[in-house]
């Protein structure tokens, strides 16, 4: 029988939608700002990209959470060996999308789990390719003008109204493509001794 309880949880994050995704597993967890800069390093591959800044969040905050669990994640979108980052505004989110329209996105997430009582950091990666319909400029305009995601990768939310501009989606976790896949959440957890049943 286990007299300890388990170490405290906490989410690297100031996303509200990685927040909500975690709260779906019902168990106790604060949340941090990681304040990561988040500039790719010259030839850095988006895949190693997002591993890197998602041990990087988790690493950040972990002075303030001793014998923690810490939750870091981000995510890269990808095409034709081109990053297309969150675009902070209209202009570059139609831009993103023009150049995106009927074209196959990696929206690849890092995942990691870093367990402060002893600093080892559990990594995975999750690719979702995402392709999008063939959308005209007056759709573009009209998807902005009713969900302005200009604080996503690739200027859509799969979670609202962006899935209209989807064509069809293929990957391992549902979750990933929203920012916390936490189907390789939970086999973290399960790999440090954290029960989420």
């Amino acid at each position: 029988m286990h007299s300890t309880s388990p170490p405290p949880l906490v989410l690297a994050s100031t996303s509200p939608f990685r927040r909500d995704l975690l709260a779906r597993l019902g168990l106790p967890f604060v949340t941090a700002d990681p304040a990561t800069d988040e500039t790719p390093r010259p030839g850095e591959p988006p895949e190693a990209l997002a591993l890197r800044l998602s041990e990087a969040k988790a690493r950040a905050v972990a002075d303030q959470f001793p014998g923690a669990l810490i939750i870091g994640s981000d995510q890269v979108a990808t095409c034709d060996g081109e990053i297309f980052g969150k675009p902070g505004n209209h202009a570059r989110a139609v831009q993103q999308l023009q150049r995106l329209r009927g074209k196959t996105v990696n929206f690849f997430t890092g995942l990691c789990l870093l367990d402060t009582r002893n600093g080892q950091a559990h990594l995975r990666g999750i690719p979702t390719l995402v392709t999008f319909r063939d959308l005209t400029d007056a759709e573009i305009e009209t998807y902005l003008a009713r969900e302005p995601a200009y604080n996503c990768a690739g200027s859509a939310k799969s979670e609202g109204l962006g899935i209209a501009l989807i064509a069809r989606l293929e990957g391992s976790d549902p979750n990933a493509l929203v920012g916390l896949p936490l189907i390789a959440l939970c086999d973290l957890f399960r790999a440090t001794g954290l029960q989420v049943l």
